[in-house]
């Protein structure tokens, strides 16, 4: 699996976790949930946590346009409970829709990337590594928003990777074709869900 398929997976995911927290109370995602924490107290916390991390490494450092500036708020300390959700979201789709267009130019991957960009003694990672952290990132916080649903009574939506793959054929499966049945695993196209832009 790549970076761009991964992406495709995450933004479907994130789609189906927008929509079933819109229908959640207001209240339960203002809820401080990590009282000890420093930084994050509640899900919109991290929903917006999330998306300033996309978009300060993709869009900041990698292309040096971060969205951030269009949705001016405290990104150390997001207290995001002053931020309606639809708010919060808003700018999520918009770093989502650049992220996707970014990933479609089909870039370099192995292309060296400055973690600080005005430090010339700055380490580098490879494009491939900076994209995959920032995935890696979002899928730990997005468990962290799911125990916070059950937390507060909820069920949450089912996000795993085995939700939106369709089912490959095999070989060895009867009545599977005997042509080459190698796939470069589900695309945005495969998914068979709404791009989280048009929600």
């Amino acid at each position: 699996m790549n970076v761009r398929e991964y992406y495709s997976y995450l933004s479907a995911a994130r789609a189906q976790l927008w929509n079933f927290l819109r229908a959640l109370p207001p209240a339960d995602l203002d809820r401080d949930l990590i009282e000890s924490g420093d930084r994050f107290h509640s899900i919109k916390d991290l929903l917006l946590h999330v998306t300033d991390v996309e978009d300060h490494w993709v869009h900041g450092i990698v292309l040096g346009d971060s969205v951030q500036g269009q949705y001016p708020h405290d990104w150390v300390r997001p207290q995001a409970q002053q931020y309606d959700l639809n708010w919060i979201l808003e700018y999520g789709r918009e770093v989502n829709g650049r992220t996707t267009a970014f990933l479609a130019s089909e870039p370099d991957l192995h292309r060296s990337v400055k973690l600080v960009q005005d430090d010339p003694a700055s380490d580098t990672v490879t494009l491939d590594q900076l994209l995959w952290n920032v995935m890696t990132h979002e899928v730990r916080h997005t468990a962290q928003i799911s125990l916070m649903i059950r937390q507060l009574g909820h069920t949450p939506p089912w996000l795993d990777y085995m939700r939106f793959a369709r089912p490959q054929a095999t070989p060895g499966q009867a009545g599977a074709p005997d042509a080459d049945l190698a796939s470069d695993g589900p695309g945005s196209e495969d998914l068979g869900l709404e791009d989280p832009a048009d929600l």
